[in-house]
């Protein structure tokens, strides 16, 4: 079995999927090793978020979350076009249902106006029209926006670097140790009940939820934490695989990184709601009765933790009467969709998201990455990341080989 490459790539979600294909593509005769923890790709962020492609519509335009959003837009529908990949352009309506939330939607506007799309206002009645099972005081359509399965694309990704390159994958293998030498990349690799030995001359480490700890692996320099917050979701009962012809969410608060209970239309003709956001207690914490008691441990150890903590409690309490009260959940959604109840929502799988923070309790909202000689980790790839995976992988491969 080889164990030099010329490449290493940690991580087989979406992110380190489109590496390992953007690296096939400029370098055909090199070798490339994937090493994933699990069994399969994208078991954790890229195959349990909502599968929404966005256009760019919360994102400052200086940011690199909107040229990424941007770019991935198209660049992931064009790749669902050429390998037959499940996808619909069916757009997205921002609903307000208050004045605060007016002004709100107003900047979004400009927001998307400034990003190069084409919103268009809604008035109550125009709402109506196109949604009638759902109602504002006011509201913002956004065609560009679509849905796709990202577990699906994922597959593709590695599909095309494995036609491409020279790939090795390394699947069910955690790494234990990284070590930077003069000659390159050295990882220690623990898979079953043994230990792998391999080299590389350059590093991409793509950890989502284990980003952190990646880098600290490595010694290098880490001003953050990666905090998992758990995405709560419903199915909704098969009546209402129709409710809506958009994707319908609400005017999100600029305080929290996260856009709020939304009803999603899903590959495969059924409608999600949610997510919710919630303190996870580790970072595989899919369940809200599993505690990892190590992982318990390092988020109570991090002071930045309750910094952000305090600093949000009003919506930390918020979001935990969602999590633990249907009836507190189902507020969320009643307020633009009245025609849903408790009874509605059925069980559907959670997600985790990754949130970088900083020592003083400061989220980190754009794309973070950290860096060596001969390595490269994308330190934090909050959502668009999915949307953005294969921008992102050219600009990673881009500051890896300049």
């Amino acid at each position: 079995m080889k164990l030099h490459f010329d490449f290493i790539v940690v991580g087989a979600g979406i992110v380190g999927a489109a590496v390992a294909r953007q690296l096939a593509i400029q370098f055909p005769t090199k070798s490339i090793a994937i090493i994933e923890k699990e069994a399969k790709p994208a078991q954790h962020q890229s195959g349990r978020n909502s599968g929404v492609i966005h256009a760019g519509v919360y994102y400052p335009p200086e940011s690199l979350k909107a040229q990424y959003c941007i770019e991935g837009l198209g660049a992931t529908i064009e790749l669902c076009e050429k390998n037959n990949l499940p996808f619909e352009q069916c757009g997205k309506i921002v609903v307000a249902t208050n004045s605060i939330e007016e002004a709100r939607l107003a900047r979004l506007f400009h927001r998307c106006q400034l990003n190069g799309l084409a919103p268009r206002m809604l008035t109550k009645e125009q709402i109506g029209q196109k949604e009638p099972n759902i109602s504002g005081t006011a509201g913002m359509w956004v065609k560009q926006t679509g849905i796709t399965d990202f577990k699906r694309v994922t597959q593709c990704l590695l599909e095309k670097a494995s036609d491409k390159g020279n790939i090795t994958f390394y699947y069910s293998t955690e790494v234990d140790a990284i070590d930077e030498t003069a000659e390159g990349m050295h990882l220690s690799l623990i898979q079953g009940k043994r230990t792998i030995s391999v080299r590389g001359d350059l590093l991409v480490s793509c950890a989502g939820v284990y980003a952190d700890a990646l880098i600290r692996k490595q010694g290098l320099p880490c001003d953050f934490r990666i905090v998992p917050f758990r995405g709560e979701y419903y199915r909704l009962r098969s009546r209402f695989d129709t409710i809506s012809n958009r994707l319908i969410y609400p005017v999100p608060d600029p305080a929290m990184p996260f856009l709020g209970v939304h009803l999603t239309k899903m590959i495969g003709g059924y409608t999600t709601v949610g997510p919710n956001a919630v303190l996870a207690a580790g970072r595989e914490a899919y369940s809200g009765l599993k505690i990892d008691l190590l992982e318990w441990m390092r988020l109570a150890s991090f002071p930045g933790l309750y910094k952000l903590l305090w600093h949000l409690r009003g919506n930390v309490v918020s979001e935990l009467k969602t999590s633990f009260s249907k009836k507190q959940y189902i507020k969320q959604v009643r307020r633009y969709c009245r025609y849903i109840s408790e009874d509605d929502l059925l069980p559907y799988r959670p997600g985790i998201r990754a949130q970088a923070v900083t020592l003083e309790g400061e989220l980190l909202h754009d794309f973070k990455f950290v860096g060596s000689e001969r390595a490269l980790h994308v330190g934090n790839a909050p959502s668009p990341a999915a949307t953005s995976a294969i921008p992102i992988a050219k600009a990673i491969v881009s500051k890896l080989i300049s």
